[in-house]
């Protein structure tokens, strides 16, 4: 197999809603790493806040309960991938944003797919273990190509549309939470 002996590790990626970032990322691990089924690791999730609900984070609810929203947080795709591998996911991120010609007072700007969606639950984050300061960082800077202004995440930031900037988060610092069951494998909102 691809992972052997490279040694798995948890990242995760944002970019707008987690749906269609989930389904570019399933594509992924099957195409560049042979998984399938069970050995899938791409999860819909949220990920960025500096607060938790009682150890939990939630989709928005009626009741407000543990809202990812309010705690902070934004959506994303968690997964494992092999150490070496990183730069190819982050390469694969970078390839989601759409580019938008002639914005009045911007000019060209790459920007998420699905621009409908505002707000810090959308803002675009990178988490490695480290962050900007961990070892695998000069693979998000290779991947990049001077894109995107590459920030270092402090939690609860702001959304970033309009801004080209990806916030770069530390796994450990801001851990991944799996989403709900019924935000799982929505297939690109089809």
């Amino acid at each position: 197999a691809v992972e052997e002996g490279e040694g798995l590790i948890d990242v995760y990626f944002g970019c707008g809603c987690f749906w269609h970032v989930q389904h570019e990322f399933v594509e992924y691990e099957r195409a560049l790493l042979g998984r399938d089924g069970a050995d899938l690791s791409s999860r819909a999730g949220y990920a960025g806040g500096k607060a938790l609900d009682k150890n939990r984070v939630c989709y928005h609810n009626m009741r407000s309960v543990a809202d990812y929203g309010k705690l902070g947080h934004t959506e994303v795709v968690g997964l494992q991938v092999p150490a070496g591998r990183v730069g190819d996911f982050a390469d694969k991120y970078f390839d989601l944003f759409v580019k938008y010609e002639n914005v009045p007072g911007f000019g060209t700007l790459l920007e998420r797919n699905d621009p409908g969606d505002r707000g810090g639950e959308y803002r675009s984050v990178i988490a490695i273990p480290g962050g900007a300061r961990g070892p695998l960082f000069s693979r998000i800077e290779e991947a990049n190509a001077g894109r995107f202004k590459l920030v270092a995440g402090a939690g609860n930031e702001p959304d970033t549309f309009m801004k080209n900037t990806v916030y770069v988060m530390d796994t450990k610092a801001f851990p991944f939470h799996t989403a709900e069951i019924y935000h799982q494998f929505h297939n690109d909102f089809k």
